[in-house]
Protein backbone atom coordinates (compact mmCIF):
# COMPACT_ATOMS: atom_id res chain seq x y z
CA UNK A 1 0.00 0.00 0.00
CA UNK A 2 1.41 3.46 -0.88
CA UNK A 3 2.50 5.82 1.72
CA UNK A 4 3.25 9.66 2.43
CA UNK A 5 6.11 9.52 3.80
CA UNK A 6 8.39 12.87 5.50
CA UNK A 7 12.21 12.13 4.04
CA UNK A 8 14.52 13.96 5.52
CA UNK A 9 17.75 14.94 6.90
CA UNK A 10 18.40 16.68 10.30
CA UNK A 11 21.35 17.68 12.40
CA UNK A 12 21.09 15.96 15.81
CA UNK A 13 19.51 18.80 17.33
CA UNK A 14 16.48 19.39 15.32
CA UNK A 15 16.93 21.40 12.22
CA UNK A 16 16.74 20.56 8.98
CA UNK A 17 18.24 24.00 7.54
CA UNK A 18 20.29 26.55 8.82
CA UNK A 19 19.57 29.89 10.34
CA UNK A 20 20.38 30.88 6.44
CA UNK A 21 17.24 28.61 4.93
CA UNK A 22 20.80 26.35 3.40
CA UNK A 23 21.41 22.87 3.73
CA UNK A 24 25.23 23.08 3.00
CA UNK A 25 25.84 22.10 6.42
CA UNK A 26 24.60 18.87 5.11
CA UNK A 27 26.93 18.17 2.12
CA UNK A 28 30.06 18.31 4.32
CA UNK A 29 29.32 15.04 5.91
CA UNK A 30 30.65 12.58 3.92
CA UNK A 31 27.99 10.17 2.66
CA UNK A 32 28.89 7.25 0.90
CA UNK A 33 26.10 5.53 1.50
CA UNK A 34 23.40 7.09 0.91
CA UNK A 35 19.51 5.84 0.45
CA UNK A 36 17.63 8.02 -1.35
CA UNK A 37 18.11 6.33 -4.44
CA UNK A 38 16.12 3.22 -3.75
CA UNK A 39 13.92 5.45 -1.84
CA UNK A 40 12.88 7.62 -5.04
CA UNK A 41 12.29 4.49 -6.90
CA UNK A 42 9.17 4.04 -4.80
CA UNK A 43 7.89 7.41 -5.08
CA UNK A 44 5.11 8.51 -7.71
CA UNK A 45 5.00 12.15 -6.71
CA UNK A 46 6.57 14.57 -3.94
CA UNK A 47 5.17 18.07 -2.10
CA UNK A 48 7.93 20.94 -1.12
CA UNK A 49 7.45 24.47 0.08
CA UNK A 50 8.15 27.45 -1.37
CA UNK A 51 12.18 27.84 0.67
CA UNK A 52 12.60 24.41 -0.22
CA UNK A 53 12.24 25.21 -3.69
CA UNK A 54 13.82 28.19 -3.79
CA UNK A 55 16.78 26.95 -1.89
CA UNK A 56 17.42 23.71 -4.86
CA UNK A 57 16.56 26.33 -7.47
CA UNK A 58 19.39 28.38 -6.11
CA UNK A 59 21.77 25.84 -4.93
CA UNK A 60 21.36 23.59 -7.98
CA UNK A 61 21.27 26.47 -10.61
CA UNK A 62 18.06 24.50 -11.98
CA UNK A 63 16.72 27.11 -13.93
CA UNK A 64 20.17 27.46 -16.52
CA UNK A 65 20.64 23.88 -15.98
CA UNK A 66 16.69 22.66 -16.19
CA UNK A 67 17.86 19.22 -17.11
CA UNK A 68 19.29 18.25 -13.23
CA UNK A 69 15.52 18.36 -12.41
CA UNK A 70 15.15 15.82 -14.70
CA UNK A 71 18.43 13.92 -13.72
CA UNK A 72 17.32 14.30 -9.77
CA UNK A 73 13.43 13.48 -9.98
CA UNK A 74 13.02 12.15 -13.39
CA UNK A 75 9.41 12.99 -14.70
CA UNK A 76 8.07 12.64 -11.25
CA UNK A 77 5.00 14.89 -11.18
CA UNK A 78 5.69 17.83 -7.62
CA UNK A 79 3.97 19.96 -5.96
CA UNK A 80 5.30 23.22 -4.15
CA UNK A 81 2.89 25.13 -1.41
CA UNK A 82 3.87 28.79 -2.13
CA UNK A 83 1.75 32.13 -1.23
CA UNK A 84 4.28 33.89 -4.01
CA UNK A 85 5.37 33.89 -7.83
CA UNK A 86 8.16 30.88 -8.05
CA UNK A 87 10.13 30.87 -11.79
CA UNK A 88 9.03 27.21 -13.69
CA UNK A 89 11.81 24.63 -13.87
CA UNK A 90 11.25 24.66 -17.29
CA UNK A 91 10.20 21.01 -18.30
CA UNK A 92 9.16 20.14 -14.80
CA UNK A 93 6.01 18.59 -13.98
CA UNK A 94 5.50 21.47 -11.13
CA UNK A 95 1.61 22.36 -9.92
CA UNK A 96 2.09 25.44 -7.65
CA UNK A 97 -0.53 25.20 -4.41
CA UNK A 98 -1.17 26.85 -1.56
CA UNK A 99 -4.16 26.19 1.12
CA UNK A 100 -5.21 22.89 2.82
CA UNK A 101 -3.24 20.10 1.93
CA UNK A 102 -6.19 17.72 1.67
CA UNK A 103 -7.22 18.40 -1.87
CA UNK A 104 -3.63 18.59 -2.75
CA UNK A 105 -2.51 15.03 -0.70
CA UNK A 106 -6.08 13.95 -2.86
CA UNK A 107 -4.88 15.07 -6.18
CA UNK A 108 -1.38 13.20 -5.63
CA UNK A 109 -2.55 9.94 -4.50
CA UNK A 110 -4.42 10.12 -7.53
CA UNK A 111 -1.71 10.55 -10.02
CA UNK A 112 1.57 8.45 -7.70
CA UNK A 113 -1.43 5.49 -8.00
CA UNK A 114 0.32 2.43 -5.72
CA UNK A 115 3.76 4.60 -5.27
CA UNK A 116 4.54 6.79 -2.48
CA UNK A 117 3.93 10.48 -1.55
CA UNK A 118 7.34 11.84 -0.66
CA UNK A 119 7.20 15.06 1.74
CA UNK A 120 10.27 16.83 1.31
CA UNK A 121 10.19 20.10 3.49
CA UNK A 122 10.27 22.08 5.29
CA UNK A 123 8.65 20.40 8.77
CA UNK A 124 5.94 23.47 8.72
CA UNK A 125 4.56 21.37 5.39
CA UNK A 126 5.24 18.17 7.40
CA UNK A 127 3.75 19.00 10.04
CA UNK A 128 0.14 20.00 8.20
CA UNK A 129 0.56 16.73 6.54
CA UNK A 130 0.39 14.71 9.96
CA UNK A 131 -1.86 17.44 11.59
CA UNK A 132 -4.50 16.15 8.98
CA UNK A 133 -3.81 12.86 9.21
CA UNK A 134 -2.21 12.24 6.25
CA UNK A 135 1.26 11.51 7.31
CA UNK A 136 2.41 7.49 7.54
CA UNK A 137 6.01 7.58 8.34
CA UNK A 138 8.77 9.91 9.27
CA UNK A 139 12.25 9.11 7.95
CA UNK A 140 14.95 10.24 9.05
CA UNK A 141 18.44 10.82 8.40
CA UNK A 142 20.73 12.35 11.61
CA UNK A 143 23.91 14.04 10.60
CA UNK A 144 26.69 14.05 12.83
CA UNK A 145 26.02 18.34 13.19
CA UNK A 146 24.55 20.73 15.33
CA UNK A 147 23.22 24.08 14.08
CA UNK A 148 22.17 25.57 17.01
CA UNK A 149 19.08 27.17 15.35
CA UNK A 150 17.53 27.06 11.71
CA UNK A 151 14.56 25.28 10.39
CA UNK A 152 12.85 22.61 12.75
CA UNK A 153 12.59 19.65 11.81
CA UNK A 154 8.64 19.50 13.19
CA UNK A 155 7.74 22.37 14.64
CA UNK A 156 4.81 21.06 16.47
CA UNK A 157 4.10 18.85 19.45
CA UNK A 158 3.60 15.45 18.67
CA UNK A 159 3.30 12.69 21.39
CA UNK A 160 4.80 9.36 21.48
CA UNK A 161 1.29 7.99 21.45
CA UNK A 162 1.34 8.82 17.38
CA UNK A 163 4.87 7.96 16.78
CA UNK A 164 6.26 4.38 16.58
CA UNK A 165 9.55 3.43 15.82
CA UNK A 166 9.99 1.07 13.15
CA UNK A 167 14.09 0.94 12.00
CA UNK A 168 17.00 2.05 13.20
CA UNK A 169 20.43 1.77 10.82
CA UNK A 170 23.63 3.30 10.63
CA UNK A 171 24.77 4.07 7.03
CA UNK A 172 28.68 5.77 7.35
CA UNK A 173 28.04 8.65 9.40
CA UNK A 174 24.31 8.83 9.56
CA UNK A 175 21.50 7.42 11.93
CA UNK A 176 18.34 6.31 10.06
CA UNK A 177 15.04 6.49 11.73
CA UNK A 178 11.67 5.49 10.64
CA UNK A 179 9.14 6.20 12.37
CA UNK A 180 5.33 5.14 11.67
CA UNK A 181 2.92 8.25 12.17
CA UNK A 182 -0.66 7.32 14.18
CA UNK A 183 -3.77 9.25 13.47
CA UNK A 184 -3.64 12.91 15.07
CA UNK A 185 -6.47 12.44 18.43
Amino acid sequence: MAKTQYYTATSIDGYIADQHNSLDWLFEVEDTDNPFAPFFQHVGAFVMGATTYEWVLEHDALLDQPIKWADYYGDTPAWVFTHRDLPRVPGASLTFVQGDVRPVHAAMTSVAGDRNIWVVGGGELAGSFADAGLLDEIILGVAPVTLGGGAPLLPRRMSSSRLSLRSSEQRGQFAYLTYEVGPPT
